[in-house]
Order: structure tokens, then C-alpha cells, then sequence
């Protein structure tokens, strides 16, 4: 079934995947939004959309994708990458060790997971919210991977505190999801690359989830009105 106001979305073409691994089945990619007619910007808390939220380390993606993802007046899904990577259990890639051919591949299929998912979701008139460590200077992990897995009308919106944030946030984590300082201080300074991409910036170093959320909406309204190229 379809939410109203969401027409069904084409196939999405497949990855192309990795050597050895099997494809996920295509599903329906949300359609890229028509810039709006008028000046005002949609009501975002009721209509169909598929949102991405990208950030390093400690910047609070899973938690302010769950907050928003609640509080919608409609179905909304949230999608977390790092909780998809982590269903491997016996031969996780831990992120801990660096990156290598095996937790690149095990990235990739996390992703296509995802994206089958939010597929799944759109399709059935529930809209979802994704959350990933994207980095602006690295293709092989970078956005066109989840515009080929959800579709050209994923909303990418950055979500980019300052380190000192980011540090503590990380110094209260345990277990895979704790990186070392020094690690978390190269993936903040990689981020910063999405200044000048055109795309939504949302600093979070002085707000709380609620009045972050309340932002994401904002950004998220303002690309629907006029959609980042990217």
C-alpha cells in the first residue's frame, strides 16, 4: 500500500556488487522531489520521504534519526548502517583493525541491506531515515552508492559537531562502536570536506536531540523545495 501522496517509485538497478557475494532483489527507488511550485516549504511531517544522515563518529546520527523517526505524525523507519554491519557476528570486519578488502566488502553489503530495506519501507508508504559515516573524498563508500540503492530522491543531510564534541561523545562509547582518539580526529577532519558540496550542514555541538531534530526537518524541507545536486 501506498501512503497518499507518494506515487510508486520505478525500479532501482542493482549495485553490481562485490566478487562472490549475492545480489539483493530490486525493489522501488523513491523518485527524485519536483523543486516546489510555490516559495513555502512542504510539510515535511506528513509526506513520504527517504532521508540520510551523515556524520563521523560521536556525532549523534543514530540517536537524532531515532528521535526524529519517532516523533513523525506517519510511519517512519529508522536504518542504521552500524547496527546492519554488526548482524555479522562470527567474521566481523571490526573497524578497530582499519579497513581492508573484507570490511570493505562487508560495508558494501550493509549497505545494499539498507537500501533493500528503505526500498521495502517506501514502497509499503513508510517513510525511513538512514544514518552512515559517509566521507566526502572517498567514492568507493561515498554517496553514490545509496543513490543507486534508494533512489535520486534521497535527502543527504550532514550532521557535523565539533571535534571536542565528538571526543567525548566517543570516550562514553564501549565495545566496536569506540574508536581511538586519534582515529575519530581523522575521520571528524575528512567530514569537513562537505563545507562547499551544497549540501544541508547541520552544526549540533550546542543543542540537545529535540532542537536537532527540529533542524533536520528544516533541512530536509528546504531540499525538497529546492534539491542539493549532488
Amino acid at each position: 500500500m501506498h501512503q497518499p501522496g507518494m506515487p510508486p517509485p520505478p525500479h532501482a538497478p542493482l549495485d553490481g556488487g562485490t566478487g562472490g557475494q549475492i545480489q539483493l532483489p530490486a525493489g522501488a527507488a523513491v523518485p527524485a522531489p519536483a523543486p516546489a511550485v510555490a516559495p513555502a516549504h512542504p510539510d515535511v511531517a506528513h509526506i513520504g520521504v527517504a532521508v540520510l544522515l551523515i556524520g563521523p563518529a560521536g556525532a549523534g546520527k543514530t540517536t537524532v534519526a531515532r528521535y526524529w523517526a519517532e516523533r513523525r505524525p506517519v510511519p517512519t523507519a529508522s536504518i542504521s548502517l552500524d547496527d546492519v554491519r554488526e548482524w555479522v557476528r562470527a567474521g566481523f570486519a571490526d573497524p578497530r583493525a582499519g579497513w581492508d578488502d573484507r570490511s570493505e566488502a562487508q560495508y558494501r553489503l550493509a549497505r545494499r541491506t539498507c537500501g533493500f530495506a528503505a526500498r521495502n519501507y517506501l514502497a509499503n508508504g513508510i517513510s525511513c531515515i538512514l544514518d552512515d559515516a559517509v566521507f566526502p573524498d572517498r567514492p568507493a563508500v561515498g554517496l553514490g552508492g545509496w543513490k543507486r540503492h534508494v533512489g535520486p530522491g534521497l535527502i543527504p543531510v550532514v550532521l557535523l559537531p565539533g571535534l571536542d564534541v565528538v571526543l567525548e561523545r566517543n570516550a562514553a562509547r564501549t565495545g566496536t562502536r569506540r574508536l581511538s582518539d586519534e582515529e575519530v580526529a581523522t575521520i571528524h577532519g575528512r567530514m569537513a570536506g562537505w563545507y562547499g558540496s551544497g549540501l544541508p550542514i547541520i552544526d549540533n555541538s550546542r543543542h540537545d536531540v529535540a532542537t536537532t531534530a527540529r533542524m533536520l526537518d528544516e533541512a530536509v524541507a528546504r531540499s525538497l523545495s529546492s534539491p542539493p545536486a549532488w
